[in-house]
C-alpha cells in the first residue's frame, strides 16, 4: 500500500477565513482524529437518519449497483472518512481491482486505508492525501487495470458544498474519472424541518462538540487560545435556499490569537461552518448534467429520506 502526501491547509483557511466578513471557516476541517471519532458518535444517534439510511439503502441496492457497473471496477472515493460505506460496496461489486482513497485527514486516512487492504486483500489500495475539493490528479499507478472506474462520494457530502460548488466539483471529478466513468452519489432529500432540526441540533449534544471541536483544533495545531465553552452551535432550517445552516455564535467579547495574527469577536458574532443542502431526485439530477453527467438509476429509501445516484459521465 503506497501513501501519497499533501498539505489540508488547515492554518492558512482559518487565518483567511477569520480574517473576512462574514467569518467562515470551511465543514472539511471538522475532521481530523477527534472530530472523526465525535462524527461517528453523530452516526450513531437516533436522530441523525442519514448515515443509518444510506447504509441500509447501499445493501438493499448493491446487486444492482454492481450489475450496472460491471467487474473489475476500479474505485476512487472524494473523502472516504471511516470507510464504512466503502465496505459495503467494494463487498456488492464483483472482483473490484482498485481502491483509491482521497481525504485531508491523515491519520485517519492511513488507519482506515490499511483496514481495506487487510479486509480485501486482492484490491489495490491507495491512500491520497489531498483536497478533493481542489483539481486533481491520481498518481500514475493508482489506477492500473482497464476495469470500469466507479466514483464514490457518499454521505451527502455534495450538500455541504453550494450547488456552484458542486457543479465544479463534478466537472472535476468527471476529469479524474475519465469520459465514461460513473459516479456514486449519496444525496439526502428535502423533508419535514422538524427531523432535520433534531439531525444537526441532537438532545446529548454530540454535534455540538463536533462543531466545537473546530476551535479544539486550532488551539491544539495553531496555537490558538479560543476558548470553545464560550461558542454556542446554532443550526437551522433555510427554506428559501433549501439548505441547513450551521454557525458558532460567540456569547462573550473575546479576542484570539492565532499564529500571531489577533482577531476581536463581540458577542454574538458568528463564524459559518458549515452548509447541508437537501434536494429533491429531480433537482440533483439536473445538478448533475450541470456538472457534465447523467443520470444512470436513482435509488431512494421507503421513507423517502435519502438517495443513492448512479452517474455516468458525458464528457463534456
Amino acid at each position: 500500500m503506497n501513501t501519497v502526501q499533501g498539505s489540508d491547509g488547515f492554518r492558512e483557511a482559518v487565518l483567511a477565513g477569520l480574517s473576512v466578513r462574514p467569518r467562515a471557516i470551511p465543514c472539511k476541517y471538522l475532521y481530523d482524529a477527534e472530530g472523526s471519532a465525535l462524527f461517528d458518535r453523530i452516526t450513531e444517534l437516533d436522530e441523525y437518519y442519514p448515515t443509518r439510511t444510506e447504509i441500509a439503502l447501499l445493501a438493499a441496492s448493491g446487486g444492482a449497483i454492481a450489475e450496472r457497473v460491471g467487474p473489475g471496477a476500479r474505485v476512487v472515493e472524494f473523502g472516504c472518512g471511516s470507510m464504512r460505506k466503502t465496505r459495503l460496496l467494494l463487498a456488492a461489486l464483483s472482483g473490484p481491482s482498485a481502491y483509491v482513497a482521497i481525504d485531508v485527514a491523515r491519520e485517519p486516512l492511513l488507519l482506515g486505508a490499511r483496514r481495506m487492504a487487510a479486509l480485501f486483500p486482492d484490491v489495490a489500495v491507495v491512500p491520497l492525501v489531498a483536497d478533493f475539493t481542489r483539481p486533481l490528479a491520481l498518481p500514475p499507478d493508482a489506477m492500473g487495470g482497464d476495469g470500469p472506474v466507479l466514483g464514490f462520494f457518499p454521505g451527502s457530502t455534495i450538500g455541504n458544498m453550494r450547488p456552484d460548488e458542486a457543479r465544479a466539483f463534478l466537472r472535476r471529478a468527471g476529469r479524474v474519472l475519465g469520459p465514461g466513468g460513473r459516479m456514486l452519489v449519496g444525496v439526502d432529500l428535502i423533508k419535514d424541518p422538524r427531523l432535520l432540526d433534531a439531525a444537526y441540533d441532537d438532545a446529548q449534544g454530540v454535534t455540538a462538540a463536533f462543531i466545537r471541536n473546530l476551535l479544539v483544533r486550532a488551539n491544539r495545531e495553531l496555537g490558538a487560545d479560543f476558548d470553545p465553552a464560550t461558542f454556542d452551535h446554532r443550526a437551522w432550517w433555510n427554506a428559501r435556499e433549501g439548505r441547513v445552516e450551521i454557525h458558532l455564535v460567540a456569547g462573550r467579547r473575546q479576542r484570539v490569537e492565532i499564529a500571531g495574527h489577533r482577531f476581536a469577536f463581540r458577542r454574538g458574532d458568528v463564524i459559518h461552518v458549515e452548509d447541508c443542502y437537501k434536494y429533491s431526485p429531480e433537482q440533483f439530477c439536473w445538478l448533475a448534467r450541470l456538472g457534465g453527467f447523467e443520470s444512470e438509476a436513482v435509488w431512494i429509501d421507503p421513507d423517502c429520506l435519502f438517495s443513492l445516484h448512479l452517474l455516468v459521465s458525458t464528457g463534456c
